[in-house]
């Protein structure tokens, strides 16, 4: 299925936790909500913000969105209606990326949102301001939080990925093997074991987040085959709800699927005219949906 509409780049696209749902992000300011499955029709515009959407995410239980903008705000919107709940003003730069804080707990108040002013901000949306304020030295430009929501994993232009214990505001791990910007986190959804992040450097690594994990520097795998461009998009990695497969678009136009313990390519998925910036496994069945900066996604089987 193709999905058009969007009359900038698409930068991020994701499944709702039923899947009933896509909410996609565009620099065309706007978020589409669109249904998966029939027709998948497009019932719903999010507008408000006064820059490009970097990211939106949809909130646990499927009725809120949260979007990252470049007009320096975040914002929290009803899906139901399209009205805007919050909005989050703090942050001095760019607000690159934007993530639920505590996902498994259900908690649809509690965000993340990370800036190119290199602080961490996290927000409750019963609040009017910032619950907490963590300061990066570099640019960030992705966030997840870890399953438990008592840590927040932030990409950085120096290379690195840090973990900040949200209690008390101190970084707890640091990440490095990375040899260009981490441009993208993911965090495998089952059971939170793993982060996998996407650089500049042309890779996508996975990193063993277990507390008795082996590796001296936590980095279980690399995996190669999907290039970055001039262009230096955000790409956002993904794990499928199993956590046998990652996946990461690129600047060569396709979406590639790995096998997540052998690190072989399973899938590499063409159709897109430029740079896929964004792709999301279903949350229940094998489906796959990809954004690109041709302003257009592809949801498909696999």
């Amino acid at each position: 299925m193709h999905l058009t509409g969007h009359k900038g780049e698409v930068t991020s696209c994701r499944f709702s936790d039923t899947g009933e749902h896509i909410a996609s992000g565009s620099a065309d300011k706007q978020v589409f909500l669109w249904n998966t499955y029939g027709e998948c029709a497009n019932y719903g515009v999010l507008q408000g913000h006064k820059g490009g959407i970097l990211e939106v995410q949809w909130m646990p239980g499927s009725e809120r969105v949260i979007t990252a903008s470049t007009d320096h705000t975040v914002a929290m919107w009803d899906a139901m209606t399209g009205e805007r709940l919050r909005r989050g003003k703090h942050h001095t730069a760019p607000v690159n990326s934007c993530c639920p804080l505590s996902k498994s707990a259900g908690d649809d108040n509690m965000f993340v949102s990370a800036s190119d002013d290199g602080q961490l901000v996290i927000w409750d949306a019963r609040e009017r301001n910032p619950a907490a304020v963590i300061e990066h030295s570099q640019p960030l430009t992705s966030v997840v939080a870890a399953v438990s929501g008592n840590v927040v994993y932030a990409g950085s232009l120096d290379n690195t990925i840090t973990g900040w214990d949200v209690r008390t505001q101190s970084a707890v791990q640091t990440l490095r093997g990375h040899s260009g910007t981490v441009v993208g986190l993911a965090m495998s959804p089952k059971t939170g074991n793993y982060l996998a992040s996407t650089s500049l450097d042309n890779t996508v690594r996975l990193w063993d987040l277990r507390p008795y994990c082996r590796l001296s520097n936590r980095c279980e795998r690399v995996y190669t085959g999907a290039p970055h461009g001039y262009e230096m998009n955000l790409v956002r990695p993904a794990f499928d709800k199993d956590e046998s497969m990652v996946a990461s678009g690129g600047a060569d136009r396709t979406l590639t699927i790995w096998n997540l313990r052998s690190g072989e390519v399973k899938y590499k998925l063409p159709g897109h005219k430029g740079c896929v910036t964004q792709v999301d496994f279903h949350p229940k069945e094998p489906i796959v949906l990809s954004g690109s900066v041709d302003k257009a996604m592809f949801l498909g089987e696999l």
